[in-house]
């Protein structure tokens, strides 16, 4: 099958060329109806969903503040295209098709998220690593040897001078109309604000738009407890930027707190320093200590913008990345209920009725899927933050490759806290349920494709677990079912690894896994292709705003 940019590319020739005699067969030929099919196809892999929440509990001054927030979500989706793609109105203004227009902005660019950022709009080279936080020519050894002092901060652009060299611009000076312009509406939300942590933690965020010094605003974040509406907002993860990982790109999350599931959650935050001295490595590599201020909460969203709003969907978030704020406050996890309901019953249920054994679907469970993804993100504070040798964060150290592998980390952390949870009786249910599920989470991962840093964790998952026999397959059949004495064993055994990799600082032996493991077979990529052909969703794409809330 083309690509649906070789179709593009195709059907613009065709229509440039007039009644010009051609050689190529007829059949050989795609035709419009080829190009819209594919588009079609692309779109049709995201499931609607209408995202709302029960707001009558709510004050007006709260709904009014929501409808503020999401005013200033907005904007981010326009700091994020700028950082992904660029000037989004020229590619708009180039694209005819309405359906491929609106691929684009699904994608935030015409790059394919699910598809390895294969361009999907004919002209449309392969994505630049660095997105558009660098130029598109430089080099890695040129970037090293300009030694620009702020090179490597999270919060900056590099840009080419007239003569060829390098410099730096501060995201508050290239996005200088862009934040004032947030910060002004943070601020009026903060005017509607009866909470009073929720107030000084917009009032800080707002200024950080400006200065882009936001640690401060983290510490405030940190400090919220009671606050029914919240709002994740600004240059946050790492993730857009596959160069280096140095630069945060930015996005919002508008939440409606569901004060009842956070209080079931509360206590588990508790058991953070004690499942950091269990863990199966040396002492060197759990020395830190996870802070003891951290929250599990659970959230209705009501709006996505920007980053986590493009391509495959997030469901659940844990932040602050700051090392410094994570040392000093912990972090904080939170579990977006509606979001994760809707990919469980739209994506992971059907997965299960084509690729999981039947004798083991019925361990395939909501309260699992909640779990796993939870825990996923409480395991992001346990491990080491820096590596034992004193020469730096992790971070740095693993550059390019460090997010593929802490997200592979938090995973298979997170199936380690099940276990020792369940096994002091503080977790409800059959362990079987966990595993199950978390096997069936990984086909709906990798859907995603292996090019961004979960679809690298997933692969290098499933592939361990496939070398450990954790999962027998059955051929005939095409289905799989979790071998539970050996997962385990897997388990601690990736956990091991991982966290020996990250203490180390160890970028060639990260980049070896990445290599060998970090890469679809064809045989699993032939199960996924059954997936498609039973027109089961890859993702979920939102109808949402205030007119969806009814304010």
């Amino acid at each position: 099958m083309y690509r649906i940019a070789i179709y593009l590319f195709a059907f613009s020739v065709i229509l440039t060329a007039g009644c010009a005699e051609t050689e190529t067969p007829a059949e050989e030929t795609p035709t419009e109806t080829d190009v819209r099919t594919e588009i079609e196809k692309k779109i049709d892999q995201y499931a609607t969903v209408r995202l709302s929440t029960d707001l009558s509990k709510l004050t007006d001054k709260q709904k009014e503040m929501i409808a503020v927030l999401i005013d200033a979500g907005k904007i981010m989706n326009d700091l994020f295209w700028y950082e992904a793609y660029g000037d989004k109105g020229a590619l708009m203004e180039q694209l005819k098709d309405p359906l491929v227009k609106r691929y684009a902005e699904i994608n935030y660019g015409p790059w394919d998220r699910l598809d390895g950022n294969e361009p999907f709009v004919a002209g449309i080279g392969a994505k630049p690593a660095g997105a558009n936080f660098y130029p598109e020519d430089m080099t890695k050894k040129e970037f090293e040897m300009a030694e620009l002092p702020e090179g490597t901060s999270l919060y900056t652009f590099v840009r080419r001078k007239e003569d060829g060299s390098l410099y730096t611009i501060p995201y508050h000076q290239q996005f200088a109309a862009q934040v004032q312009e947030a910060s002004d509406l943070l601020k009026k939300a903060a005017d509607l604000a009866d909470n009073a942590a929720l107030k000084k933690y917009l009032l800080s965020r707002a200024e950080a738009f400006l200065n882009d010094d936001y640690q401060p605003s983290d510490m405030d974040w940190m400090d919220m407890k009671d606050n029914q509406i919240d709002v994740v907002i600004g240059p946050i993860e790492n993730y857009e930027d596959n160069l280096y990982n140095y630069k945060a790109a930015h996005e919002a999350y508008v939440l409606v707190k569901d004060m009842e599931w956070s209080e079931r959650l509360a206590k588990y935050a508790a058991f953070l320093p004690e499942l950091q001295r269990g863990l199966p490595v040396p002492d060197q590599y759990k020395a830190e200590s996870p802070g003891t201020d951290s929250e599990l909460n659970a959230y209705d969203v009501v709006f996505y913008a920007g980053d986590c709003n493009s391509g495959s969907k997030t469901i659940a978030i844990n932040l602050p990345n700051d090392e410094e704020v994570q040392a000093e406050k912990g972090s904080r996890r939170l579990q977006l209920k509606n979001a994760m309901r809707a990919k469980f019953d739209k994506i992971l249920v059907p997965i299960s009725e084509v690729l999981i054994a039947p004798e083991q679907r019925q361990h395939i469970t909501f309260d699992a899927f909640f779990a796993n993804t939870m825990f996923h993100e409480v395991a992001h504070g346990l491990g080491i933050k820096n590596v034992v040798n004193g020469s730096g964060t992790v971070r740095k150290a693993l550059e390019e490759h460090s997010s593929a592998l802490e997200e592979g980390k938090a995973d298979i952390l997170g199936l380690y806290m099940i276990k020792q949870l369940h096994d002091k009786g503080e977790l409800d249910g059959d362990l079987h349920d966990y595993y199950v599920t978390f096997m069936a989470g990984i086909f709906r991962s990798v859907r995603f494709g292996a090019a961004s840093a979960h679809g690298k964790a997933n692969m290098i998952r499933f592939n361990f677990f496939k070398e450990k026999d954790a999962f027998r397959y059955d051929e005939a059949t095409g289905q799989y079912a979790v071998d539970f004495e050996k997962f385990e064993a897997a388990v601690t055994e990736l956990s091991r690894m991982i966290l020996t990799l990250q203490g180390d600082g160890d970028y060639d032996g990260v980049a070896r896994l990445v290599a060998e493991k970090g890469v679809i077979g064809s045989g699993l990529q032939s199960d996924l292709d059954r997936l498609s052909d039973q027109n089961i969703p890859v993702d979920i794409v939102f109808e949402q705003g205030v007119e969806v809330l009814g304010l």
